[in-house]
């Protein structure tokens, strides 16, 4: 069981994604595992044959404890388990040649488990493809041409936040009656939906205004294309929830919890504070923003976030970990984005390598982890590597925010709301956007005067957002 964060003690085999006799390679999902802060897809560490699973489904585990055995890569893919185990063995002969897969009818086609991990995902149905693979094996590009072959009849119309609120509680579309333009299903529809089927109102993510474009951003809709952000969807009533939901929060809570205690016991904070000036950022925005349809307009905070990643690279006093007594810088910038559930509780897995990502794929990125993140379908690495965080709290009218470290990292940094404030220059009064830009680091690394360079290096960055 890898560890997938300083706060995680055991985990939960929910699915596997693998059997016997599959053949694995470095970084493929095998395992689906449930912590107590989300449910995450974890990958193989090694390249090799699947020999054993070693843990039931439902079974919950310490760190450190053996999942799966993987047997060396063998000279013939298709070699029996049985004779992989008696191969790793000291003077065994080595197995022999095995035959080809079987084909014909009734006999399942050679499928790599990502490749069957995102059939599942998918809704397809692999005994039904024809693969065009080595082997008669199905391939990704198989199941994506499976999807976009199926019928146009049986799809619902539906925008895309009703379908995502829609997986989120678990109600099918195609038995909604919406009542959109030409019978669209909407989020009204899908809250409708789910409270007559439980008794109980639904909130909607954002509530109230939730459709109000924000930060500066021109045009209608733009919030429904904005990513989300920590403290964007409030939390369900707890009345509403079922005994195991209540639980689950509540676990969440006291990790989140413990690990925070423990960062403000053994971490020296210090805080830093300064006015980020987003003149030109904006205006730059909402030049680019005036060319664009509204699906792919920016907004303030994937500059914000680009040039924290940007600035970390440069002082890097703020970006790595402190651990065995030391400081370990980080070559890489893997952003951790702090990220409100809607069942309650934070999460905040990371943007790899933002620092080198554009403007435009950083937001696309985020969306993505976002969405995953509440659904439960974060990756191993996105939670266990985050080597800085950033939490942004603009979207519930917030100033500042002062966060507290996530250990084993050594910086956190924290951004308001965009506001409109007097400025005085020259003599000369004027109004300029700007945000409250907050670091809290770690003393034990850094000190004023290199977390007050990491601040004015962002702001800098941002007086020139073409080069972002």
């Amino acid at each position: 069981m890898p560890s997938l964060g300083a706060d995680m003690e055991h985990g939960k085999i929910v699915e596997w994604l693998v059997k016997p006799g599959d053949y694995v390679r470095r970084g493929d999902l095998v395992a689906v595992v449930d912590t107590d802060k989300t449910v995450m897809d974890v990958e193989s560490f090694q390249e090799g044959v699947v020999a054993e699973l070693l843990v039931d489904p439902g079974a919950t585990v310490p760190i450190g404890t053996p999942l799966a055995r993987i047997t060396p890569t063998p000279a013939e893919v298709g070699a029996p388990v049985q004779a992989l185990a008696q191969s790793s063995v000291a003077g065994a002969p080595p197995p022999p040649a095995a035959a080809a897969p079987p084909t014909g009818p009734g006999v399942a086609p050679p499928l790599a488990p990502p490749v069957r991990h995102l059939a599942h995902r998918l809704g397809v149905d692999t005994a039904r493809i024809h693969g065009t693979g080595k082997g008669g094996a199905i391939t990704r590009a198989d199941v994506e041409h499976a999807v976009a072959a199926r019928p146009p009849a049986g799809r619902v119309r539906s925008s895309p936040r009703a379908r995502r609120l829609a997986a989120e509680l678990g109600v099918e579309l195609s038995a909604v009656s919406g009542s959109g333009p030409e019978g669209a299903v909407t989020v009204a529809d899908v809250q409708h939906a789910a409270g007559s089927r439980t008794g109980a109102a639904v909130p909607v993510a954002g509530g109230p205004g939730a459709g109000v474009p924000k930060e500066g951003v021109p045009g209608a809709g733009a919030a429904e294309t904005a990513p989300p952000r920590e403290g964007r969807a409030p939390e369900e009533p707890q009345a509403g929830k079922s005994a195991e939901a209540r639980e689950r929060v509540a676990s969440l809570r006291r990790a989140v919890g413990a690990l925070m205690s423990r960062s403000k016991k053994t971490i020296p904070h210090y805080y830093l504070s300064t006015t980020l000036d987003l003149r030109a950022a904006v205006e730059w925005m909402q030049s680019v923003n005036a060319q664009r349809p509204v699906a792919s307009r920016l907004v303030p905070s994937a500059l914000l976030l680009k040039a924290a990643a940007l600035a970390a690279k440069d002082v890097p006093e703020v970006n790595g970990f402190y651990d065995d007594g030391g400081f370990r810088p980080s070559a890489s910038v893997h952003l951790g984005v702090a990220v409100a559930l809607r069942q309650g509780g934070i999460v905040a897995p990371a943007i790899h390598d933002a620092d080198t990502l554009a403007v435009d794929v950083l937001m696309e990125q985020l969306r993505d982890l976002v969405g995953r993140a509440r659904a439960g379908r974060l990756q191993r690495a996105e939670m266990a590597d985050p080597t800085i965080t950033v939490t942004n709290l603009g979207d519930l009218g917030v100033d500042s925010v002062f966060g507290v470290i996530y250990p084993p990292q050594v910086a956190m940094l924290g951004f308001g709301r965009v506001m409109e404030q007097p400025w005085a220059q020259n003599g000369m009064l004027g109004i300029r956007p700007a945000v409250i830009a907050t670091l809290s680091a770690d003393h034990r690394v850094s000190d004023g005067l290199r977390g007050g360079r990491y601040l004015t290096r962002i702001d800098e960055l941002l007086q020139k957002p073409e080069e972002l």
